[in-house]
């Protein structure tokens, strides 16, 4: 990055990542690409005028586990993480593993992944419901942040001006019961997303669980979820029910009372809840 006019820069390190930035404020992160040319639209893409290329920070190439949580750096790829097996949570390798084909997934960063502005992509609903932080970077510090505090129900990123999403700590937290599923969009691009549940149980009795939604919103009701904390397994019917219609008042208040996407998701939590009924 030694020739100020050059279109693409390729810091080796955050301290020229950031340099790079300041000398072109209106330089754009790239990482595998594939929602930028996604996004495009067209069989020749256009760039913008200056790019800060991460494929040489091997800071964000790198993979951690300890025994309370598994790291992973933004610029790892997707079939990187579903190869490391077992040690990655279920639901996240479900969501990862429903991702368009192995070729895509090859090139996609985890990174990219999980900071497209326009949609809460497919393992941001393992993320959430995994209550995974994020590690943002800026010339001047270094913060951590929750999921929940990162994905608003709808609105954009809270991504500061040149700040970067380095690293993602994953709590390795064992999950007795995992459901997913994606949904396709209708013909009017409604409905679509991906839903994930899981729960823990100790002695049969249901001590945690978790379900989001994402698409082009995040739907996740804690205040549902505790209705089942301490029940026994198998759950009882009507402890399914009323916690459907407890989730069904929820999307109600959002104003999504009569929507394909509510049919959808309430049909998934009643049918996987009662997967697990007597």
């Amino acid at each position: 990055m030694d020739a100020a006019h050059d279109p693409v820069l390729f810091p080796a390190s955050f301290q020229e990542l950031f340099s790079g930035w300041e000398r072109f404020p209106d330089a754009q992160p790239f990482a595998g690409g594939t929602q930028f040319l996604r996004c495009q639209g067209t069989p020749i893409p256009r760039f913008p005028r200056h790019i800060l290329s991460l494929d040489r920070l091997e800071d964000l190439r790198r993979i951690t586990r300890t025994e309370r949580y598994l790291e992973i750096g933004a610029m790892v790829h997707l079939n990187e993480i579903i190869n490391l097996g077992k040690v990655v949570p279920e639901v996240l390798i479900q969501c990862l593993a429903g991702i368009t084909g192995p070729q895509i997934r090859n090139l996609a960063t985890i990174g990219g992944h999980l900071c497209t502005p326009s949609h809460r992509m497919d393992a941001t609903a393992a993320m959430i419901a995994l209550d995974a932080h994020y590690e943002l970077r800026s010339a001047a510090s270094a913060r951590w942040i929750s999921t929940s505090r990162f994905y608003s129900y709808q609105g954009p990123l809270p991504l500061g001006p040149q700040e970067l999403l380095t690293r993602i700590r994953i709590p390795l937290e064992p999950w007795t019961y995992t459901a997913y599923k994606k949904c396709k969009p209708d013909t009017s691009g409604a409905g679509g997303g991906v839903m994930a549940l899981i729960l823990r149980n100790q002695k049969n009795v249901l001590t945690d669980i978790r379900i989001v939604f994402t698409g082009d919103r995040v739907l996740q009701d804690r205040n549902t979820e505790s209705l089942l904390q301490g029940k026994r397994l198998p759950l009882e019917r009507k402890h399914v029910i009323l916690f459907v219609e407890q989730w069904k008042s929820y999307l109600g208040s959002l104003g999504l009372a009569v929507d394909l996407l509510q049919d959808r998701l309430l049909n998934f939590i009643e049918s996987s809840l009662l997967a697990l009924a007597d």
